[in-house]
Parts: C-alpha cells; structure tokens; sequence
C-alpha cells in the first residue's frame, strides 16, 4: 500500500528556488525577504500543502512556549491544588503546563532540571518536599529559570515562594493558649525543611507570649503523610495521651491522627484538641469540623507563573516572598478537660 509523503522543509526550499536555512527563518520570523521571494516560498507552501510544525519552530528559536512544574506527589491535596492554580494561570497567559511528579525522588528531580538545561520546557516552577544535599541546588543555579516553591532549597539562587510558615505556627500556638493548652504535641514534616522549622518556631513563640507558667511542647518530626499521622497517633496513645492538643502540620499528617483517634474512641477536642495546617481539602465536612492554618495555595501557584514569564531572565535578586497564612477557626479545639 502506497502512503503519501508529506511535503517538508527541503521540498519548499527546492521548489521556491532558495534555501532550507532561508525558509526556516522566513516561517519564524528571523528574516527579512524581498516580496518576489516571499511570494515564492508562500506559493511552494501551498502547491505542496506543507504545514509548519509549531513545536519544531518554537525550539527553534530557543522556545517551547511551554512551563514545566515540577511536584512530589499529585496525588497529595495541597500539591494538587497547586497544579490547578498553576495551570489556570497558564492558559490564561497563553503558555502551556507540562507536569511532572517526581515520587520525591532526589533523581527524578535532577532529571527534570535537565529538561530545561535542553530547552524542552521555558522555565520550572520546582517543588521538592525533602532536604537537599547540594545537588540539586547546584544544577538549579546552572540551569536558571527556576522558581523555588513551597519548600526551600538552600543555596539555590533563585526566586523562592513560601507561604508565611511562621505566621501559620504563630497562629495555631496563640489559638490554642487562647483556650487553656499548656501541653501541645506539634507533628511535622522532615525536621530540616523550612516548613518544618518554621511552623515550630512560630509554635513557641506564641505559647511563650501567651501563656503564664510552665509549658511543655513535644515534637514529633517524619514525613507529611497519612501514614506518619497514623504512626504518631498510635504513640500518643500508647504514652497515655501526654498532651491537650495537637498541632499537625499538614492536612494529611491531620488525616491519619484522626483516623487512629476514630478508631480507639478518642474525641475532638473533648479528649484532645487539633490544628491542622494547609486547608485544601474538605476539612469542614469532618466531624468535627477540623480548625486549621489555610495556605494560599492558588496564590502561590498564580505567582510563581507569574515570575518565571513576566520577565525574559528570572532574576535570583527577588530573593524569597512569603504569602499570607490566615487561621480558619471550626470546632476542633477546646479547653482541656483536665490540665
């Protein structure tokens, strides 16, 4: 069975009597013709009915006219929500979103910094959620045109967007002195990240500026998962709830504490009380109604698209932009039943 070729670059070259080079650079937009040339090549376009590849023309000229983001887990609420905003903002700025979920695999991110050492993406918005060990910091500042988000990578020179981590601890710890806590447990993330850091700090400020006489804050640090919830809960009681409240720093470490505390007959906030931090999922439909630090994750994702193409060179001088966290205050707090 016979197929029909379909016409290239060199058949519209042979047939308008010029150059490959010379129709290349006419079709984007580098070259200047004489109208009796361009008239040529226009005519051999449509004899041959040949048609541009935009994908091919883009690359050259050093585009793609394409964001790349790169997240752990789009399975996680929060990262999905990011995803969302992210690309909401790109269609609306004409650019198209290729995501990439690297598992949280130091690897699989070092590979998607390369895309865009090979100009297959014009920039990344580039989230990790563990610590760095230079590595990836250093092929950052190599490759440019990164925005950091969410979560530092410390040496990276680049723009660096995080929501106000130490507000959000703030918040939670005065929240929860307001209503007589001096024992809090604070279950975080991996103990060297910013969010991590951060939202701890914050934590014991508050409970230091508002509360008279002894405090004792426990910690608990792993990762922001379900499971790592689950595992804390199950030793919180195992030590005969050695606390009145608990501030979970991520929804889903929120998620696996209540499914434990369901699961043994352990009320919110009548036996204890919980924050959680992040807000993105349907957290008022619990029962109770869980109390949380919302992030501005649409705000966060609009941003950094806005970053990376509002100028032609993203400059590392913005150095760090920390957006606004609010308190969003449901039925999951108390005061303790006993002190």
């Amino acid at each position: 069975m016979s197929r029909e070729r379909t016409a290239g670059l060199k058949d519209v070259a042979f047939a308008a009597g010029v150059s490959v080079t010379t129709v290349s650079r006419f079709l984007n937009g580098s070259l200047e013709l004489p109208a009796t040339t361009r008239r040529r090549i226009e005519a051999a376009i449509g004899e041959l009915g040949y048609e541009p590849n935009p994908h091919a023309r883009r690359l050259s000229r050093g585009r793609s006219d394409t964001i790349g983001l790169v997240v752990p887990d789009i399975a996680n609420p929060f990262f999905a929500a990011l995803v969302a905003a992210a690309e909401e903002e790109a269609d609306r700025r004409g650019q198209a979103l290729s995501l990439f979920a690297t598992l949280n695999r130091p690897g699989r991110e070092i590979a998607y910094l390369r895309m865009l050492e090979r100009n297959h993406v014009d920039g990344l918005v580039f989230v990790t959620n563990h610590p760095d060990d230079g590595g990836l910091a250093a092929l950052i500042n190599r490759t440019g045109k990164v925005v950091v988000v969410d979560e530092d990578v410390p040496g990276a020179e680049a723009p660096k967007l995080f929501c106000d981590n130490y507000a959000g601890g703030y918040l939670a710890g005065l929240h929860l002195a307001e209503h007589g806590h001096r024992r809090i447990l604070f279950v975080g993330g991996p103990g060297a990240m910013i969010s991590t850091m951060r939202r701890f700090e914050g934590l014991r400020r508050a409970i230091a500026d508002a509360s008279a006489g002894e405090v004792v804050l426990l910690r608990e640090e792993g990762e922001y998962t379900t499971a790592f919830g689950r595992a804390v809960a199950r030793r919180f009681l195992d030590d005969g709830l050695p606390a009145t409240a608990v501030f979970a720093s991520s929804d889903e470490i929120a998620i696996g504490m209540i499914e434990v505390f369901r699961a043994q007959g352990v009320s919110i906030p009548q036996d204890v009380s919980l924050i959680g931090f992040d807000d993105v999922g349907p957290l008022h439909l619990f029962a109770p109604p869980l109390t949380a630090i919302r992030q501005p994750v649409r705000a966060l994702g609009q941003r950094a698209l806005a970053v990376l193409l509002e100028s032609q060179h993203v400059d590392a001088r913005l150095g760090e932009e920390l957006l606004p966290v609010e308190i969003v205050v449901r039925n999951s707090v108390a005061p303790p039943s006993k002190p």
